[in-house]
């Protein structure tokens, strides 16, 4: 160990490596499974395809809402019990999804999964490097997703071949033997290290309560909430306005994909952006950035080549989006509180990840297409970039 408690150069590598790793493998059976295998579920089951993905937002809600106490438990335990325990959840939250006889069992299993995903998704793994790391925590942050980033890429095909060749409830068995052999030993052996008290001002900060009830910290959960709702939008709705704009639906999943490229560009670029750039100015430039690129989605009408450049700068906007989230907090009030405000601040955010794919098609059915809908989530996120100018404290 270090001084102060901390843990020492490997520890800090180890902690990074094996969130890394679970990040990965939790996104991409707790997430990104699901929509690779909900046709199958909606062919053999009967049940409609708004029906499955409304268990799926369940388990969002319950996520967002279960963070709140679990980022209290964070700042008081640290990360290994809160995330040894939402990878114990997991395991058999997935079976009973994979084994739901009847939609009342499905609607519970991703409610059960939802806890799972408030132990185990990004908010603690962020709390857990925003205090152990301390002030190198955007070097840590960085690197945890650009690496989980990838488990889209890792497990959507990985679910595809098994969904190939097994049922989609045996498929969900597999990814759960899979949850349960990486992440609950990885949390419970690689997170082990004494959780370090956060630094402390030299004057005494407000409590959490008082923050949490500031105008700062208010505009900034709002502003944050209509940019998730935002970016989470566009990524389920890109594919079918590029569609409408005269792209194959094979070159409009190459468009998306090709996002996730951009995602990665964009959070290269973070740290360089936090040493030449205020808080203040770096919120309103990132939501601008996913204001302005949605924007270009909604009023470009092609050439394809075009297009997809607007959906990989759409992708890179979305990546640095998601380091702003993890920073939003520290940055404004340190990291003595960090996993109680958190849980708070990213609430509404989850809430709003949850609607955002209903939300899309709806509206899009009552403007009559989806450049309409682009613009009007442009608009939303501008909104958001001008509430970002008043989410920062004063000192």
């Amino acid at each position: 160990m270090g001084e102060t408690g901390t843990l020492d150069r490997s520890g800090l590598r180890r902690v990074l490596a094996v969130l890394c790793g679970t990040q990965i493998v939790s996104w991409g059976v707790l997430y990104y499974a699901f929509p690779v295998l909900a046709p199958a579920m909606v062919a053999e089951t009967g049940w409609s395809l708004g029906t499955v993905t409304a268990a799926f937002s369940l388990g969002l809600v319950v996520a967002a809402a279960a963070g709140i106490p679990a980022g209290r438990w964070l700042d008081r335990f640290g990360p290994r019990r809160v995330m040894t325990a939402g990878s114990v959840i997991a395991v058999p939250a997935v079976v009973a999804i994979a084994t739901a006889p009847t939609l009342p069992w499905f609607f519970a299993a991703w409610a059960l999964a939802g806890l799972a995903m408030a132990g185990v998704l990004y908010p603690p793994a962020f709390a857990a490097l925003t205090r152990w790391w301390g002030p190198r925590r955007v070097t840590a942050l960085t690197s945890l997703t650009l690496l989980a980033g990838l488990s889209s890429t890792i497990f959507a095909p990985v679910t595809a071949a098994l969904v190939a060749h097994l049922t989609w409830r045996q498929s969900y068995l597999v990814l759960a033997a899979v949850l349960a052999v990486i992440t609950v030993p990885a949390h419970l052996f690689g997170l082990r290290g004494p959780w370090p008290a956060a630094d402390r001002p030299d004057d005494a900060g407000p409590a959490p309560a008082a923050i949490a009830r500031s105008r700062p910290f208010l505009l900034l959960v709002v502003a944050i909430a209509l940019g998730t709702f935002t970016a989470f939008a566009v990524v389920v709705n890109q594919v079918p306005l590029l569609v409408e704009r005269g792209l194959s639906t094979t070159v409009a999943a190459w468009a998306l994909g090709l996002g996730g490229l951009g995602q990665v560009l964009g959070r290269l670029g973070y740290p360089a952006l936090t040493r030449r750039t205020g808080v203040r100015m770096r919120s309103v430039l990132i939501i601008g950035g996913v204001a302005g690129t949605t924007a270009l989605l909604a009023l470009l009408p092609g050439p394809a080549v075009a297009l997809v450049a607007a959906a990989v700068l759409a992708g890179a906007a979305r990546g640095v989006f998601t380091l702003l989230q993890a920073t939003a907090v520290s940055e404004r009030w340190g990291a003595e509180h960090y996993g109680r405000l958190n849980g708070l601040f990213l609430a509404p955010a989850m809430v709003a990840t949850a609607l955002a794919p209903w939300a899309g098609a709806a509206l899009a059915e009552v403007f009559g297409g989806y450049p309409a809908v682009f613009v009007l989530l442009a608009a939303l996120a501008a909104v958001a970039g001008a509430l970002a100018v008043g989410t920062v404290p004063r000192r």
